[in-house]
């Protein structure tokens, strides 16, 4: 800013009709609609004139309004409306601007008459930020909305896939155990149903009982 406020305080020293000598530089930031004051400095220690003008090109600054001392301020063609104020006291010179728009964006000088040349003590740029289209303000919102559901997906997706490995995990454990049980129970129950052994009875007891049989029959 102070590069620029040096490369047109040299344009219009080179015009040879405006003398200068810039001593203050600064940005002030507003949104449209907005009321902004500006503030030059009265270097004069007797009352003179005192002018307001914006660069309106490098080379060509255009006359916003005039005053002599503190008395009433006469405005140029073109700021002859209610938009544009400006005051002044022994130490200071303002501009006020009422409602500013982006046609308001703009390098401001300050100027007084001193030993008969303007000496411009202060510039100012005014920037005035452009508010965000509606469009646009729309798509970032629903562009936002969108990134939380999908995260609110991913979140369930995640738990629900650690949800189903957890079930398999447990589900897998519990037919481990079955078949386990399955084994011990089939192990006892071999164990406690041995096979029935046979009789053997001695030959000449078989004798015996079929001749008793056979002598009862007779």
């Amino acid at each position: 800013m102070m590069s620029y406020t040096l490369v047109t305080a040299l344009l219009l020293c080179n015009l040879s009709w405006i003398p200068v000598s810039v001593s203050d530089s600064q940005t002030v930031e507003v949104q449209p609609g907005e009321e902004v004051t500006l503030m030059g400095t009265n270097i004069s220690s007797s009352p003179t004139w005192s002018e307001w003008f914006k660069l309106v090109s490098r080379s060509k600054p255009c006359c916003i309004s005039t005053m002599y001392s503190s008395n009433d301020a006469s405005y140029c063609d073109g700021f002859q409306n209610d938009k544009f104020e400006m005051r002044s006291n022994v130490s200071s010179v303002f501009l006020k601007i009422k409602q500013v728009d982006l046609s308001d964006s703009g390098l401001y000088f300050c100027g007084v008459y001193l030993s008969g040349h303007t000496v411009i003590v202060n510039a100012t740029y005014l920037k005035v930020q452009e508010k965000p289209d509606r469009i646009t303000s729309l798509a970032s919102v629903i562009l936002g909305g969108v990134t939380v559901f999908l995260v609110m997906v991913i979140v369930g997706l995640v738990l629900k896939i650690r949800q189903l490995k957890t079930a398999a995990e447990e589900e897998m454990q519990a037919q481990t155990s079955e078949n386990l049980d399955s084994d011990d129970l089939k192990y006892t129950a071999l164990s406690f149903h041995p096979k029935p052994k046979r009789s053997r009875r001695p030959a000449s007891e078989k004798e015996v009982e079929t001749n008793v049989v056979y002598a009862a029959t007779r």
